[in-house]
């Protein structure tokens, strides 16, 4: 692991991939001297606040319709531990402490663009959570995405006052025990401390960046497994030609039309039907890079939202550098919750035609191809009911594509009337993502067994590449047997990220030029 390299928080820009690595631990996260300076100097902003008796919301009054009430300045520490256990009412599954780490993470960064008033020394008790990964149990229901993630970030950071519970060392234990093994002490939270902490987006942004993460990957092995059922089913490469897309030149459509190219350069298959009779393939086939293409614009789309998000400042009352306060609205999602809805479409898509490219090798339309992919059908059900799973799979998808950020519900008593439910539309894309690497996983099951039927004809080398792994997992299928650990193995090469792997190595090995997860447009990074 290198420890060596250093961000420093609140000048260098965060990226999905950045945001990543500091929580694996590959970059070690560090706030500047620089960094400190501005920190501080909100921080004396907000003591003479309250010093003057200035009249500001958040700092010396009280929360949402309470925004009249004034605190005495005695109190002004008092509410700012009150807000955190006020709030701390979500409730669900916890998130996985990954996520909660990176929600540390993001806001930490927010934080320290100086225009928060936090106390230095509480980002970087914070920061001692990041690095000694004590990392805080966040329930996952509670958010409506505007006031920021109010009930997520609360329970986030109750163990700074020694409240609420921490998973430490693969065990989920209460804070109040891990400070008392630590010989540390809780925080006393200062004026608007408590305020800055709850207020802004970081449970619907890490929740983004995880979906980033996943949908690329989900992005790159939609083309490689398309590419190999294409193959078993002989497609046509000629929908694929590079002057055909120019005439519609979308961003997503290009890099698909060109993946496909290099992925099927040289292969023996294709060049087996090249005086075929058949005209055109179905549109599961033929409209590959129009359709995964698409769903490649929607994820540039939030990726460049995501990290507007991440670099901006969201929580309430703002600081500006010119000593004025302004209580404005950077904590509402919706500017994330849109293209989130947006993605979650874009994700389900790739399942949907992935389902119908499983479908259609099924059928016996196809020379060479058995009915259900075995020889043997009548005594045998062949590959009939994994179709099924992904049927189910991508209705679910469906029913979960309904846009989050089309609803809205008053809270606050009216003070709050139009909220994002941001924290819903990021939750569900990552549910629609779990679904779409299990479809993902079938079609590759399907797809290696139909690309059998072609041999020894040759494919490209990456797409042989990518069965020979598949093979080393999951072997022909002569007859009927228990299908769903195979199919599992099979989800598994997709969700680990083996499958794409696979297919940068043996690019870089035969020295092909092909665009992967590294590529600059459509990576992390």
């Amino acid at each position: 692991m290198d420890n060596t390299i250093f961000f420093n928080y609140g000048e260098d820009r965060m990226t999905v991939g950045l945001a990543l690595k500091i929580a694996s631990g590959e970059v070690k996260g560090r706030i500047s001297q620089s960094a400190g300076r501005l920190i501080e100097a909100g921080r004396r902003r907000v003591e003479e606040i309250v010093q003057d008796h200035l009249n500001v919301y958040g700092i010396n009054t009280g929360f949402g319709p309470l925004c009249t009430t004034i605190i005495s300045e005695s109190d002004t520490k008092k509410l700012q531990s009150n807000i955190l256990k006020s709030h701390s009412v979500g409730v669900g599954d916890p998130i996985s402490p990954e996520l909660s780490k990176l929600m540390m993470i993001l806001k930490v960064h927010a934080l320290s663009m100086g225009y928060s008033g936090i106390a230095l020394s509480t980002l970087e008790r914070i920061c001692w959570h990041i690095d000694q990964d004590v990392l805080p149990v966040v329930p996952s229901q509670g958010s409506v995405g505007a006031s920021g993630d109010l009930a997520p970030l609360s329970h986030l950071f109750l163990p700074l006052i020694g409240c609420g519970e921490v998973f430490h060392r693969g065990v989920r234990t209460d804070m109040a025990s891990v400070l008392q093994e630590s010989g540390m002490t809780p925080l006393e939270l200062g004026a608007k401390e408590g305020l800055a902490l709850i207020n802004g987006t970081q449970f619907i942004a890490a929740h983004a960046v995880k979906a980033i993460e996943r949908l690329q990957n989900c992005l790159d092995n939609a083309d490689l497994i398309a590419a190999m059922n294409l193959e078993a089913m002989l497609g046509s490469v000629r929908t694929f030609t590079e002057e055909l897309h120019q005439l519609r030149a979308y961003q997503g459509t290009l890099y698909v039309a060109g993946r496909m190219r290099t992925l099927l350069e040289g292969s023996e298959m294709v060049l087996s039907h090249k005086n075929c009779t058949r005209v055109q393939d179905p549109y599961s086939i033929r409209c590959i890079p129009q359709v995964h293409g698409a769903s490649r614009n929607a994820y540039l789309h939030l990726k460049e939202m995501l990290h507007i998000e991440l670099n901006s400042v969201t929580d309430n009352p703002i600081l500006l550098r010119d000593g004025t306060t302004v209580s404005g609205g950077n904590f509402h999602g919706q500017p994330i919750a849109l293209p989130l809805d947006y993605a979650s479409v874009a994700a389900a898509e790739l399942g949907n035609i992935a389902d119908r490219r499983i479908y259609l090798s099924l059928k016996d339309t196809i020379p060479g191809l058995p009915k259900l992919l075995m020889r043997e059908t009548g005594l045998n059900s062949g590959f009939m009911i994994p179709q099924y799973t992904t049927a189910a799979l991508v209705s679910e998808n469906k029913s979960l594509c309904f846009p989050a950020s089309a609803d809205s519900i008053p809270t606050s008593l009216g003070q709050e009337d139009h909220v994002s439910m941001g924290s819903i539309s990021a939750r569900k894309l990552l549910m629609i993502l779990d679904n779409l690497e299990k479809i993902q996983g079938i079609e590759l099951f399907c797809a290696a067994q139909g690309f059998d039927f072609r041999k020894p004809l040759r494919s490209g080398e990456i797409i042989e590449g990518c069965h020979d792994l598949i093979r080393n997992y999951v072997p022909f299928a002569e007859s009927d047997h228990v299908m769903s650990e195979e199919m599992n193995k099979a989800i598994w090469l997709v969700k680990s990220k083996s499958l794409v792997r696979c297919s940068s190595e043996v690019a870089e090995n035969h020295g092909i030029n092909f665009k992967n997860e590294t590529d600059e447009l459509f990576g992390i990074y």
